[in-house]
């Protein structure tokens, strides 16, 4: 299907039942991620900023100050990329979900469209396209592109849809969000772990943007990752990429979550514990031996490390959000444990990244006996989901300690809510500050 009849023509008629049912979990999920990103440095910036520089109506989810639609989509994509526990797609080397749904919503209340089968369709239309559009953009250029950049297109897409425009201004919308989206480097930001992050935020301000020039009458050169190459484009509206996509247990890289699942894989075959542990030993593809920080100064930096949550999750069983901030960087055991870790790519792992993120892990015991472990994926993958138990019990496991109990049950019911009471109802409860 022509991309730009896909953008226009798309509704929930065409859709079933399981695909909505992704979407109201792939928003759930989100919103848990944002609800723990607002705790951050990088989230109280980027919200001070959206608010001072990006004037507007528009209350900032869980902050409640206006800003445009454009720093809406910006304050709301940093807010969820600063935890980095949200959803992936392997084939695009990055995230959909991230900048997406603030800029959904942002342009939602902008717009005063509230319905709730249109607001779903949007979203299934938006992972759709960015699925696609991740892989396009690697193949037409060789550096690794963060998130932002393709994500732009996308958000320019769903903006186009939401505003009306017309065929020729929907190809100019996309044109502007390729042309300006944050052609960011993906192994810079790993190799320098900042707030500066997968790039999300910035390109779904910059699709928004884009939309609402194109609306204007501003003009673009057309969009070379949409629609190009066939092999990507050709099954759009008949192959669904809404349920290929991963999902995370734990609120760092996915890179580093191959060898997490494989420190908790021998923990339980063997029993042992953190302190019996001298030395590991971890052979994964070379994009995750660059996550190299074994003593983090920062939540960025715990985020973007491999020997880091390996010792977490050595240490505690398992890695939270309190595990990769404020005291826990300073734990002696976990960063005993992070420093006593090793890091070599191994050409098996090379071969299958990205459809596939393996690792292996060898541990050596104070009673001089060694472990190893099997090659092992995170978990969660695609091919392994999680029950919609474990995610709702994973939104409740962040969102109940900040928000309470009775709030995140409402914002749970607001999204099981969508199809039938609209999105209203959400919006209320996400855009009220956390106290």
């Amino acid at each position: 299907m022509d991309p730009n009849d896909f953008i226009h023509s798309l509704t929930l008629d065409d859709l079933c039942d399981a695909l909505v049912s992704q979407a109201e979990l792939c928003i759930l999920d989100l919103l848990g991620i944002a609800i723990g990103g607002r705790r951050t440095g990088l989230s109280q910036i980027i919200c001070d900023h959206a608010a001072d520089q990006f004037g507007g109506n528009l209350p900032m989810i869980f902050d409640g100050r206006g800003a445009s639609a454009a720093g809406f989509a910006l304050a709301g994509g940093m807010t969820i990329d600063a935890l980095d526990g949200h959803d992936g797609f392997n084939a695009a080397k990055g995230h959909v979900g991230c900048a997406l749904l603030p800029a959904l919503l942002g342009l939602t209340i902008d717009r005063g469209q509230f319905s709730g089968p249109e607001f779903l369709t949007m979203v299934i239309l938006g992972y759709e396209l960015g699925s696609r559009l991740g892989p396009s953009l690697h193949l037409s250029s060789p550096d690794y592109h963060t998130s932002g950049a393709w994500m732009a297109v996308a958000v320019a897409a769903i903006g186009a849809r939401v505003l009306k425009l017309d065929r020729g201004q929907t190809a100019h919308a996309l044109g502007i969000a390729e042309y300006h989206g944050p052609r960011s480097q993906m192994m810079r930001c790993i190799d320098h772990p900042t707030m500066l992050k997968d790039g999300s935020g910035w390109g779904a301000m910059a699709g928004v943007s884009a939309a609402y020039l194109a609306k204007a009458g501003f003009t673009g050169a057309p969009a070379i990752t949409v629609g190009t190459p066939d092999e990507i484009w050709s099954d759009l509206g008949t192959r669904w990429l809404i349920p290929e996509q991963y999902f995370k247990p734990y609120p760092v890289c996915r890179w580093a979550q191959g060898s997490v699942a494989a420190v908790l894989d021998l923990i339980q075959t063997h029993g042992f514990a953190g302190k019996d542990v001298t030395a590991i030993k971890i052979l994964t593809f070379h994009e995750a031996t660059r996550l190299a920080t074994s003593e983090p100064k920062t939540t960025e930096e715990a985020q973007y490390s491999t020997s880091f949550p390996v010792a977490v999750a050595l240490a505690r069983g398992g890695v939270s959000p309190a595990d990769i901030a404020d005291d826990a960087l300073r734990d002696p055991e976990i960063l005993r444990l992070s420093r006593a870790t090793t890091l070599r790519e191994d050409e098996y792992a090379n071969t299958r990244f990205p459809q596939q993120r393996p690792a292996k892990v060898s541990i050596r015991l104070t009673d001089g006996s060694h472990l190893e472990s099997a090659w092992t994926e995170p978990a969660w993958s695609a091919d392994t989901p999680p029950t919609e138990a474990e995610l709702r019990a994973k939104f409740r496991g962040i969102a109940e300690p900040i928000v309470g109990t009775h709030r995140a049950a409402a914002i749970e019911t607001a999204v099981n809510d969508i199809r039938k009471k609209g999105v209203r109802p959400l919006i209320d409860l996400i855009t009220q500050p956390i106290k």
